[in-house]
């Protein structure tokens, strides 16, 4: 790994918040900063959290950052003082199989929980006084229930997926899951693929509006809630825009396991057996992907690069939540 000369550690940090908060372009911060040994070798493991008795599937933190929530194989549920390495509160999910994601609903004062997991569940837990847990079935899944996100800065609404390809709006306050459809393959595929097995999904913070899923095959499809009619008049399962590299359009073997939202709304996409690829808003194909098109509008077909060409290992499963500074 070559080290960039003039680039010390504390500048790196220092542009990566700048890339953050948008006061850096995509393309400096890559420039500056790919491969930068400088940023590697501050990495450190800050603090080792042990206590779940099966793989540790999910982690996040509550919006202050001084509270970790982990899910586990074990079923259980776990709220660390990562700081301290103290457990604040334990307690047994409710769900039949293992937990695979688990998140604090914001400005809740950090009691309450939504979790989803391998039994298709999604439930929701209330912490009471003197630590006491409540928790209650809000709707199931045919099949596992991978992920939810939750709508920025709501204390009440966040969506699921999962591989029955139904995606599902939540609202604590009414108790009750809207489906919103069922994830589609393009047209040519349908005789074959009934729906897209759906393993993500993620939620625009610049524009709550705008939620992207993606799963078992290569195209990122965003949605826009606003086109939702609430009384079930319309069909909403109609994808306002298809992100995907044009070198996998009509790869059948590759799927995505994750994406995110950045805060300038850029899109961050990672493939199994593949690379991570980070889209431009204008990088999407539009709400009718056309198989014969081979370079998404407003890209250039030379700048689609993947975030990471280093050699691909496999997953590393734990028990323990290693947490990681700069």
């Amino acid at each position: 790994m070559k080290k960039r000369a003039g680039t010390t550690a504390d500048k790196a940090v220092l542009n990566v918040w700048q890339r953050e908060v948008g006061d850096l372009s995509s393309r400096n911060f890559a420039h500056r900063l790919a491969a930068s040994e400088d940023l590697v070798l501050r990495l450190d493991i800050y603090k080792k959290l042990d206590k779940h008795r099966g793989c540790v599937n999910t982690v996040s933190f509550n919006a202050d950052g001084d509270i970790l929530v982990s899910g586990s194989d074990d079923r259980r549920v776990i709220l660390w003082d990562w700081e301290t390495e103290h457990i604040k509160l334990s307690f047994h999910s409710g769900h039949n199989n293992n937990v695979f994601q688990a998140k604090i609903m914001p400005y809740t004062d950090d009691r309450s929980i939504v979790t989803c997991a391998a039994d298709g569940q999604v439930r929701h837990a209330q912490i009471l006084e003197r630590g006491a847990v409540e928790t209650a079935l809000l709707a199931k899944h045919q099949g596992q229930a991978h992920k939810l996100a939750i709508e920025p800065g709501s204390p009440h609404i966040f969506y699921t997926c999962g591989e029955d390809g139904l995606v599902q709006h939540f609202d604590l306050r009414t108790r009750r899951a809207m489906e919103l459809f069922t994830c589609q393959p393009i047209a040519d595929r349908r005789n074959y693929m009934p729906v897209v097995h759906l393993n993500a999904i993620a939620i625009d913070p610049r524009n709550p509006n705008l939620f992207a899923v993606a799963g078992s095959d290569e195209y990122t499809r965003v949605y826009d809630i606003r086109m939702y009619k609430w009384d079930a008049s319309t069909e909403f399962g109609r994808p306002t825009d298809y992100f995907c590299p044009s070198h996998l359009i009509g790869d059948e073997k590759v799927g995505i396991t994750g994406l995110s939202f950045s805060d300038q709304s850029e899109l961050l996409v990672s493939y199994n057996d593949e690379f991570i690829y980070l889209f431009m808003r204008d990088m999407g194909f539009g709400p009718n992907p056309d198989p014969s098109s081979r370079v998404p509008m407003g890209s250039d077909a030379s700048e689609m690069r993947p975030m990471d060409a280093d050699e691909k290992t496999g997953p590393k499963y734990t028990k323990d939540i290693e947490i990681v500074r700069l």
